[in-house]
């Protein structure tokens, strides 16, 4: 046990999958695993472990912004030995070209600032996917005949952003999305010598103000786990 993860040794498998909404980590564990069981509800951040084709996997929720998943990957790396994480969530779109329920794979991080910033000061760390996961991901996607798209993403400290000319500015330097997270767990991931990925579905668009319906996120957000879990076991 530590801190924040109730989980006994042996709970955690050394895959993890991470949506923020712990909502969602329980719809994904009942819906994607089999023999599904609750490791986790401290804080009401829950985490499930089951297997999926036979291998072990922990699914778990990290709460929203990098400060939080902070928490959850530091303890779940260095405490629990996951060695794999992918992170299952939402995120904006900020190019033409990237739809609503298009899958976005983060090969690659921007970020104004993240929780690592104290131990990197005034180095501009280029946080950055794991490729064999990148590329088993793509492959997962385009096999399922989706809108995939492979690029730099923007992990926002914000939610409620005020900043139209920082927007402008991203989108003319080609980041394909915005969400809050990614960053800062590529950073960990390289830290501790562990695997991470992004694996991201559009559910809204900065440009054009589309939203996806909340009858249709389910579905899509399947697949998106789908795709994760087939790059995380691509090897085997």
């Amino acid at each position: 046990m530590t801190v924040h993860i109730g989980a006994k040794q042996g709970d955690i498998a050394e895959t993890v999958l991470l949506p923020g909404d712990p909502y969602r980590a329980r719809w994904a564990a009942e819906t994607f695993l089999d023999d599904a069981r609750l490791v986790n509800e401290v804080r009401g951040m829950l985490g499930f472990t089951g297997t999926w084709k036979g291998h072990p996997v922990t699914i778990h929720g990290t709460g929203m912004g990098m400060p939080s998943l902070s928490i959850y990957v530091n303890e779940l790396i260095r405490d629990y030995g996951a060695r794999t994480l992918i992170r299952i969530g939402s995120c904006g779109g900020m190019q033409d070209h990237v739809g609503i329920r298009d899958i976005v794979v983060a090969m690659s991080c921007t970020s104004i600032s993240t929780p690592s910033r104290g131990i990197l000061r005034e180095l501009q760390y280029a946080p950055t996917a794991n490729w064999p996961l990148l590329r088993a991901a793509v492959l997962a996607a385009e096999r399922r005949d989706r809108p995939v798209h492979v690029g730099n993403i923007y992990s926002s400290d914000v939610f409620y952003d005020e900043r139209p000319d920082l927007n402008e500015q991203m989108e003319r330097h080609g980041v394909l999305a915005v969400e809050m997270e990614a960053a800062e767990l590529y950073t960990l991931a390289a830290r501790h010598k562990a695997r991470a990925l992004a694996v991201l579905t559009v559910s809204d668009h900065l440009k054009t103000g589309e939203a996806l319906p909340s009858d249709k996120r389910e579905r899509s957000f399947g697949e998106m786990v789908e795709i994760s879990l087939e790059a995380a076991f691509a090897d085997s």
